[in-house]
């Protein structure tokens, strides 16, 4: 009887477990009707599945970081992007992590930057995420003439 009773309990009473900690890791912090259940479905829409983990730190650019190793290694440690405003909610991309972060979230270290802080060296730029696709992108523009004119018609 007790090993009926333990795979009941594995089949249906820890998957809903699994789910309660979901809803109760709140990832709508912007409040209004429902925000837990509507940041659930946006995390679904975001990154097509559901996680929850203990939260490892923040860098200075408000993402956020969690770890919860019950998951694969390698899907055990993932990044919540900085959600200011509605618009980057939905347009994230990779550069926005920090160099110390990417390197605890890719393995490179086990310790965190909030555990172990990286030396502050005086030759390193502050970091800015990759603006290549926005209107705020570098284009270069040259100074020498064009070995080719353009023809121009008679009037």
């Amino acid at each position: 009887m007790t090993g009926v009773v333990k795979f009941l309990h594995r089949q249906f009473v820890v998957p809903f477990s699994e789910m309660m900690k979901t809803f109760q890791h709140n990832y709508a912090q912007d409040g209004g009707y429902f925000p837990r259940i509507r940041g659930v479905l946006t995390q679904i829409a975001r990154f097509q599945e559901i996680k929850y983990g203990d939260h490892v730190g923040t860098d200075e650019l408000g993402n956020k970081y969690y770890e919860n190793n019950r998951f694969f290694v390698g899907r055990n440690r993932w990044v919540d992007y900085n959600q200011e405003t509605w618009a980057d909610k939905w347009d994230y991309n990779a550069s926005q992590i920090t160099p110390e972060w990417h390197r605890w979230l890719h393995y490179m270290t086990d310790d965190p930057p909030t555990k172990v802080p990286p030396k502050q060296r005086p030759f390193l730029i502050k970091h800015k995420r990759n603006m290549t696709g926005t209107n705020d992108c570098y284009v270069p523009y040259s100074t020498t003439r064009p070995k080719i004119e353009s023809w121009k018609p008679p009037n």
